[in-house]
């Protein structure tokens, strides 16, 4: 898969996870936990997008929001270590990534 499509799929992903967020706002604090556990694990490399992230995480809510559904290629580029993973459930994330495929499917 091209990166622009990757990039289109996480874009498209964070915006039905800025949809729940908004449904329920408690859930950037798992966001921030996430990255609390990641800034103690990750590479040396990583570490300067998830401190990034913290920063964002610790903005308004929908500042927050508003990056993480930003089209641009810097956010495109932090949504590459998003610290959203398990926000969505296994459901939602399984419906998403069917319903994208069916309509992204290759001529």
């Amino acid at each position: 898969m091209k990166h622009e499509k990757l990039d289109r799929r996480s874009l498209e992903l964070h915006y039905l996870i800025a949809d729940k967020i908004r449904k329920e706002p408690c859930l950037i604090e798992e966001a921030k936990a996430t990255i609390e556990k990641w800034l103690n694990t990750v590479s040396p490399h990583s570490k300067p997008y998830l401190v990034e992230w913290k920063k964002i995480l610790n903005s308004s809510t929908e500042q927050c929001l508003a990056f993480m559904t930003e089209n641009s290629e810097h956010a495109d580029s932090l949504r590459q270590s998003s610290p959203f993973a398990g926000i969505l459930t296994n459901k939602e994330r399984f419906e998403f990534l069917n319903k994208w495929r069916s309509s992204n499917e290759e001529a």
